[in-house]
């Protein structure tokens, strides 16, 4: 799971907790391990939600300072299922 630059350091530092993705199909699994700089990150949750399900509060959690700028980066292809995930991140801190 790839993540914009400028979140890569918030997530390290355990200030983004979740992710939003509009995909196909979910690209990852609960219990995945995924690499981020030094370490990982290991998807404790994810659950399919609306577009409309998206709030402020999700956003910012996402690292984001709205839901508009959150849903120019969430979408990845074609896909139309979005996708709430939580994740933990283990490694460098």
């Amino acid at each position: 799971m790839e993540f914009t630059k400028r979140l890569r350091p918030l997530i390290v530092r355990g200030e983004v907790k979740c992710t939003v993705r509009i995909w196909r199909g979910p690209h990852v699994k609960v219990g995945g391990h995924y690499k981020l700089a030094d370490g990982f990150i290991k998807v404790k949750s994810i659950r399919q939600i609306t577009i409309g399900d998206i709030t402020p509060v999700i956003a910012k959690r996402s690292g984001f300072s709205g839901v508009v700028e959150l849903l120019k980066v969430a979408k990845h292809g074609p896909g139309e299922n979005v996708y709430l995930i939580d994740f933990e991140y283990y490694g460098e801190k």
